[in-house]
């Protein structure tokens, strides 16, 4: 079977099997995989540029790449490059190498500056400087520094190079260590808790479920190290940085090799 397909052909595939399909952000291009349950199906390189990040909301997706931020079917927005992207109360939000963080309304507004962006999650920023939280047409800076990643909807979380954090009040102490990635699993339903989701987080100590407030459980992960974790109503599912994607739909991971290299995040598009 060939794995050369367009992306309307893609989009008819997970229609017809109720798959998801997880975007990867890889220095060959975007990636784009058909996931069931744990069962990678068609997968492809969907658009050949270096991405530095992938960002999906409903049927909406955006791409940070060396040259600018692109929509839709990988339409230019003129933001220029970009290493992060995300979505925020329904606008698009981007940031730049130098640190411009800037908001998609008709144009692009700049929100203000930060130190060495990294992420963007719910209209939070994790960058060198801090933790900067969007606030109306600005950034707040709302404390830590080195911060890899962070998770902006329900429970704030932050990975940095000292430990991983949870907003309360102030930055509480979840895990010591170095960490790069935290993932959150989003609200599927108003009646969705907290303490329901799936929460992961990847650190040099490896990989870290959440099981309640101080409580984790170590993963192990049958390849390297992720580089992200995301999911769908069926999976966790996790990426190398060598290409390999991997899926737990609860009876254990299955690995399946993309054949990119320099993966630095994935999105998932239910």
């Amino acid at each position: 079977m060939s794995y050369d397909l367009t992306i309307d052909e893609k989009r008819v595939y997970a229609e017809r099997t109720g798959a998801d399909e997880v975007l990867i952000a890889a220095e060959e291009g975007v990636v784009v995989a058909s996931l069931s349950d744990d069962r990678v199906g068609e997968f492809g390189l969907d658009h050949r540029a270096a991405a530095r990040d992938v960002a999906a909301a409903g049927n909406r997706r955006a791409v940070a790449t060396d040259e600018d931020v692109l929509v839709g079917d990988y339409d230019p927005t003129d933001f220029g490059p970009a290493v992060a992207v995300g979505f925020h109360d329904g606008a698009l939000l981007a940031a730049g190498p130098g640190g411009r963080v800037a908001r998609l309304d008709d144009g692009w507004t700049t929100l203000g500056g930060v130190e060495t962006p990294r992420a963007i999650d719910g209209g939070m920023v994790a960058a060198e400087s801090g933790v900067h939280r969007v606030d109306g047409d600005g950034l707040r800076n709302v404390g830590l520094g080195g911060v890899h990643d962070v998770v902006g909807r329900g429970l704030p979380l932050a990975a940095t190079d000292r430990g991983l954090y949870r907003l309360g009040n102030g930055w509480m102490d979840e895990l010591d260590g170095a960490f790069r990635v935290v993932a959150s699993e989003a609200p599927r339903s108003s009646g969705s808790r907290e303490a329901d989701s799936r929460i992961h987080a990847v650190g040099e100590a490896g990989v870290f479920a959440r099981e309640a407030v101080d409580d984790w459980r170590a993963v192990d992960v049958p390849s390297d190290t992720p580089v992200d974790v995301g999911y769908t109503e069926a999976a966790t599912v996790a990426v190398t940085e060598t290409g390999t994607l991997l899926a737990d739909a609860g009876d254990g991971w299955r690995a399946r090799e993309l054949g990119v290299t320099g993966v630095q995040r994935l999105a998932v598009q239910a």
